[in-house]
């Protein structure tokens, strides 16, 4: 059965409440500044990398902080929602429904659909919320770029790629081996 879903008029902004209007397709739905970013299902490098990164930083991190992995929405504000592929919570900020805080950390595997918007839009937007670690992992030549903001930008903090080791201190430390992420 097909259904029509209605949408906001062409000059209105798109906000968190008409996401729950979207179908359950397996596409990702994602707002940026009231924008609809919709991206295709990602593929198994992709999936093996996210479930590599949340296993190595569930591992590592310390009680007070919790692990997910998407779709877990963010929503700092009524026209912002993403869906990181990992992401880190302080506990007494977790609540059901949509994660409102700033992220301790947001991980985004990249694929080819997603590059762009994980290295300008994402990153842009997750320095000006608050997002205190920010790291692009690349599946298909496997790399890290790690970034924490500093005075409300974003220094880069550590960069790796095959099978060099890099160490990261925040949001706790951690080390990390990009071909390790992919290889499963």
């Amino acid at each position: 059965m097909t259904t029509m879903m209605e949408r906001p008029r062409g000059t209105d902004a798109w906000t968190v409440d008409d996401l729950a209007g979207l179908p359950d397709d397996g596409l990702r739905y994602e707002l940026l500044d009231g924008f609809l970013l919709v991206t295709p299902a990602p593929l198994g490098p992709h999936q093996t990398a996210v479930l590599e990164i949340a296993v190595l930083l569930r591992t590592a991190m310390p009680s007070h902080l919790k692990v997910y992995v998407a779709p877990r929405d963010w929503q700092p504000d009524r026209g912002t929602s993403f869906q990181p592929d990992v992401l880190i919570v302080r506990r007494d900020e977790d609540r059901d429904g949509p994660i409102t805080a700033p992220l301790v950390l947001a991980v985004e595997v990249q694929s080819r659909s997603t590059r762009r918007k994980d290295q300008l839009l994402k990153y842009s937007k997750y320095a000006d919320c608050g997002v205190a670690s920010y790291w692009i992992v690349d599946p298909d030549e496997p790399s890290i770029v790690a970034y924490d903001l500093v005075d409300g930008a974003y220094v880069e903090v550590g960069r790796a790629s095959g099978e060099e080791r890099v160490t990261l201190a925040q949001p706790f430390e951690v080390t990390v081996t990009p071909k390790a992420l992919v290889s499963g």
